[in-house]
Formats: structure tokens, sequence, C-alpha cells
């Protein structure tokens, strides 16, 4: 999101809209042409759960993580003030649905790399009782992904750099969005994340890689270049984002991942990955399963984003059924929430 986090800001009226339930099946076949996987969502409501307020979250409260704690459903978002300096928030809910946002953002731009620009866009896991933040730095200059540790949600604890910009295997300017398989596989951690580099055309686009770690600490690239190949014409022509952390089915590692096309039009999709290489693909989504329509999802800080960052799995319909509550950015200034179905 290089171009588009900093882009010009458009109005941001916010009309009042109709709900209209958006409902997509995707399906890619193999070489036996059965289905793989079906994805079906919906949104929960047609007004955003959580709009800007004030302090910290003046200017936009948007890209939340989400996570499960005990009986409350946490998310951990991004937000601008009024000199768009950004912050993690934190917001709590009884249902998932009706979240109070702290006061006080749970992390502040504070270390070198983070000052002036502030820090964005997180992604959380729960290992073992500790809770893994991965989040991307900006200090005006560059982007980089980022880790900081906590035990509650609320105090963490930084642990600096962990993909530098500039200096990849194959992403030769900017590093962000980390997705963490909460599993080991083959004796290491894996994690997909964002990579920025100049193709040969001289366009700048972003790229989804895969790095791989032995303490959850210290990260590396794992693969010499991209694990997904750019499609020219797609939905995710431009950007191949991580959004929440994957999960290990029997069908495979699947992704929920963010893409934009050429027009810088942000909708999610998926990809399964194999559970013994994390690598390389089984199966891609053709379409988006939602798309921005509503009028808060087209007009904001920049127009035409769903970015799904945070998921809340549900308890397993069947072996190859589950549902997820999906908790979105819109347009870089709102939160929204879908219903996602998913059979594998």
């Amino acid at each position: 999101m290089e171009e588009t986090l900093y882009r010009r800001m458009l109005g941001s009226k916010l009309f009042p809209a109709v709900f209209a339930s958006v409902a997509f099946v995707i399906c890619v076949t193999g070489m036996t042409m059965r289905p793989v996987v079906s994805i079906r969502a919906e949104r929960v409501s047609s007004r955003p759960l959580l709009t800007p307020g004030e302090g910290f979250t003046k200017f936009g409260l948007f890209n939340p993580a989400a996570i499960q704690m005990g009986e409350k459903t946490v998310l951990l978002f991004r937000a601008q003030d009024e000199h768009h300096t950004s912050r993690i928030g934190y917001a709590e809910s009884e249902d998932g649905l009706h979240f109070k946002v702290n006061a006080k953002a749970a992390l502040s731009p504070e270390a070198p790399y983070e000052k002036n620009g502030g820090v964005e866009d997180p992604r959380v896991v729960e290992i073992n009782g500790i809770y893994y933040l991965t989040y991307t730095a900006y200090d005006l200059h560059s982007a980089q992904l980022c880790l900081a540790t906590s035990s509650d949600l609320l105090h963490w604890e930084r642990k600096g750099v962990i993909m530098p910009a500039y200096k990849g295997t194959w992403n030769t300017q900017w590093t962000k969005s980390g997705a963490i398989l909460p599993q080991k596989m083959n004796d290491k951690w894996w994690m997909y994340y964002l990579g920025t580099r100049r193709d040969a055309d001289g366009i700048s686009r972003d790229y989804m890689g895969l790095a791989s770690s032995d303490d959850l600490l210290h990260w590396k690239d794992a693969t010499a270049k991209p694990v997904l190949e750019r499609r020219p014409g797609a939905f995710d022509s431009r950007v191949m984002e991580p959004g929440p952390a994957p999960w290990l089915t029997e069908a495979g590692i699947l992704l929920l991942y963010n893409g934009a096309d050429e027009k810088l039009i942000y909708s999610p999709g998926w990809v399964l990955f194999d559970r013994n290489d994390p690598g390389r693909v089984i199966a891609r989504a053709d379409q988006p399963f939602v798309a921005p329509t509503l009028p808060w999802e087209k007009v904001g800080n920049v127009p035409n984003v769903i970015f799904l960052e945070g998921a809340v799995r549900q308890p397993a319909i069947s072996r190859d059924t589950f549902e997820l509550t999906g908790y979105y950015g819109a347009a870089d200034k709102y939160i929204g929430a879908l219903r996602i179905h998913i059979r594998l």
C-alpha cells in the first residue's frame, strides 16, 4: 500500500447506507475439476462498527487485528490523529459487535524507526500464552515490519524490526503485514508478509513473501522470490498483502489476503498453500469474495478499500466447514465486519 497509505485525502462525507447482503462463492478447480475452496461472505451491518472519534482516532480508526481473549473479542486497530500520525488502539467487546475503545493507545510511536509516521496495520496471534503483534513502523522515509509481544494485549515489549526494508532476497523496498502461522511446521515458524519491489516495467508493486524463524523473534526470507505470482488484469495485480493469521487445515494452509488492482481498488481473496511446503500454492481465488460497494467503503481517506486484517474463528460446523467473523478497514477511515463462511 505504499502509494495508497499516504495519498491525498479525498472527501469523507458519510452517506446513509442501505444494507445489501454480499455473498460470493469462489472456487478453484484442480486436475480433477472438483471445487477446492468455497467462500461466502456477508456484511454484519450496513454501517461501520467503529468510526473516528477524538484525540488519537480523530482522522481515522481502521485496519483492525482481532483475537479472542477469554469471553472477549479484542480489536487492535490502526488510528490516525489530526496530524496523521498512526497509533495502535485497543477495543473490546462481549458480543463481537459492540466495542468499547480505550481512551489511550496501546502502542504509540517511540522508537527511532517509528517516529513522525507512526505504528500501523497490526496482526496478532497467541502462542503458548504470549501474544505476538506484527506491525508496520513508518518514519516518513521507510516502512518496515516490526514485532512486539505482550501477555495482556495492553502492554507491549518491542522486539524491533524483523524484516528490514531494502535488504530482502527479492523485496528491494518496503516490508509490511506479517501474518504468522500459529503452529510450527517442519520444526520452524512461518510468516507470510508483504514486500515491495520495482518490476522490469519500472513500477513498484507489492508482493507476498514467506519468512521463517526458529524462535518467533528472528526472521529471514524463506524463498528467493514471492510466493504469489502476479496476474495482470486480476483483482490483485498491483497488491498481494496478507490479511489475518493463516489457518492450518486438512486441505492446506488457508490465508485470506488483500488484493488491489491497477486502479487501487482493495478487496480480499484467499490462497491455499501446501501444509508440508508453505511456499507452494495449491489453489487461489480468481475473484474477491467481497468488494467495496457501500458509501463508507468507497469514500473516506483512501477511496474504494475493504482491507481485511482481523478474524475470529467460530466453532467448527464440520470437519471441512467453519465460520469467521472478519473485521476490516473501510476507506482507511472506518471498521466494518463480515460473516465469512468457508468450506474446504
